[in-house]
């Protein structure tokens, strides 16, 4: 029988897409906001397209920080930013 793949919604977009297409951030226990890669680090997660125009427009329109209840961090953004990038263009 195949495997499930669970279906997220990217807080810009709107969008429903398998959870390996989209990027995790999440706002840990302890308040730290981070990329989390492996879809596994506790605490309260929003998802994203991994395109910088969905990016953008999460950061333009706060849909990022409501959905974390947390503000985002410009570090990690432009950590986000830069590997978005990164993979349109190799991919």
């Amino acid at each position: 029988m195949p495997k499930k793949i669970p279906i997220r919604q990217c807080v810009a977009c709107r969008e429903h897409r398998e959870k390996p297409q989209l990027a995790r951030i999440v706002r840990t226990p302890d308040g730290r906001v981070v990329y989390d890669g492996r879809g596994k680090i506790p605490g309260r997660g929003a998802y994203i397209c991994r395109s910088v125009a969905c990016l953008e427009k999460a950061v333009r329109s706060r849909a990022l920080s409501r959905a974390l209840e947390a503000e985002v961090g410009e570090e990690l953004l432009a950590g986000l930013r830069r590997q978005m990038e990164e993979e349109n263009r190799d991919g």
